[in-house]
């Protein structure tokens, strides 16, 4: 676990370790009580949450980013008192390779400036953070209120991206990839930069924060309209399981990572099925998908409104991202309803059930000729209750699956119940459709 302390200048902070609680993992039939699960799929830790402590205090992260641009607060080693740090911190050896179903990373930066090379994570450094395992899948539907659509200013789905010609100043809305502006990132979901390669991969990957952009060197991750996703990233990797992804800014201009996969920067899921979210609700509500590979943040998003519907993406997992030579799939966090995809699609705070504290995830992928489809609590970020019903229906959907008020049930009458244990169906041609509906 990744430990950072904050020291007021005129006094040290003392060190507070925080406990992991993860949760993530890219394997969307783990807790499976109704299907056989799929082989051959592995756990993927997913993106870190990083929770500043302050003289035994929680403070939020505007709070430091504030202190340390005017000074007043500095990282420091042992909570002991240190000079403004003027450079670039080295990052830990981040994420050793999973072998459960829950796993942390440490390879997202603690960067409180807009720039990939300042404030990153340093093993060295003392500290309070909380690594949390999440998950989720791409799209944009409509917007908060129901009006608009979210990747409207995308067009060019099926145009070959122009490689090393656009600069990395432009986001490639023309060639399909949706901007998501609330990132700060200049509509990129995320930004990596991973500093040089060894042998084995990349060992000091940063993640820009929020006021950055796509810079000399980065990885410039992206969304994809409902039904496709992000088909770039490039073969080296994290050299200890991190995942990577998006073009690639080089000499100012942004190149294709995956050209052999796909010329195109979206690519669809399977073609063997068709996987739908529908809410029969009045309220929106926001599903995210984590941006993997790449910062596996939850800022891909798909804004399904009151009486609509929209695509969730099944990764095919033959013909997609392997993590160290396993296959993944994808999986959504489910906000409650009324939250908008720029609070629910993107890092939250404990004190509010939404982003990485919603309450509820869905994995959905396609292996082994079926598509996996799961409904599972946030565990063990929360244990907060989704306040609506999802349900899990479809001609030829093979066993049942269904949550409502706090309980996750399957059975031939949904007579087999858990609280903490979800739920997988399988289907293997055809339409499934995640169901919203008010709790009865």
């Amino acid at each position: 676990m990744l430990k950072i302390s904050l020291a007021l200048l005129s006094a040290a902070v003392a060190v507070s370790a925080a406990q992991p609680h993860g949760h993530h993992q890219h394997q969307h039939v783990h807790k499976a009580r109704n299907a056989d699960a799929a082989p051959g799929y592995v756990t993927v830790a997913g993106p870190t949450e990083i929770v500043y402590v302050l003289n035994g205090q929680t403070i939020s992260e505007a709070e430091v980013q504030q202190g340390i641009k005017n000074g007043s607060l500095v990282f420091a080693n042992d909570g002991q008192l240190t000079p403004k740090p003027a450079g670039t911190y080295k990052a830990p050896p981040a994420y050793a390779a999973p072998s459960s179903s829950t796993a942390s990373s440490t390879s997202t930066t603690l960067a409180a400036k807009a720039t990939p090379t300042q404030y990153n994570a340093d093993s060295s450094a003392a500290a309070a953070v909380q690594s949390t395992v999440s998950n989720i899948v791409p799209s944009y539907g409509g917007g908060s209120s129901g009006t608009g659509v979210w990747g409207s200013d995308a067009t060019g789905i099926d145009s070959d991206f122009p490689d090393g010609q656009l600069d990395c100043s432009t986001f490639p809305s023309a060639y399909g990839a949706v901007a998501v502006h609330w990132t700060g990132l200049g509509g990129w979901t995320g930004v990596q930069s991973p500093g040089s390669s060894t042998g084995n991969g990349y060992g000091n990957i940063m993640t820009v924060t929020s006021g950055g952009s796509c810079t000399e060197g980065a990885y410039c991750s992206y969304a994809c309209p409902p039904g496709y996703q992000k088909s770039q990233w490039p073969t080296t990797q994290g050299s200890t399981g991190q995942s990577v992804g998006g073009l690639k800014c080089s000499g100012g201009k942004l190149h294709l990572t995956n050209p052999s996969m796909c010329t195109q920067l979206c690519m669809k899921g399977s073609d063997q099925v068709e996987i739908l979210v529908q809410n029969k609700m009045t309220q929106n509500v926001a599903v995210c998908r984590t941006d993997y590979p790449g910062t596996e943040s939850e800022t891909v998003p798909v804004d399904v409104p009151g009486g609509g519907q929209s695509n969730l993406t099944c990764p095919d997992a033959d013909n997609y991202y392997k993590w160290q030579g396993g296959k993944t799939s994808a999986q959504y966090y489910v906000n409650p309803a009324g939250v908008s995809v720029e609070d629910g699609c993107q890092w939250g705070q404990s004190g509010n059930p939404w982003g990485n504290f919603a309450p509820l995830n869905l994995g959905v992928g396609y292996s082994n000729g079926a598509a996996w489809l799961s409904i599972m609590q946030n565990a063990p970020t929360t244990d907060a209750k989704l306040d609506f019903c999802v349900e899990i229906i479809g001609d030829g959907v093979s066993g049942t699956c269904k949550y409502s008020n706090g309980q996750y049930c399957g059975g031939a009458n949904y007579d087999d119940c858990s609280s903490t244990t979800g739920c997988t169906v399988s289907l293997s041609s055809g339409t499934a459709t995640f169901v919203f509906s008010d709790s009865s």
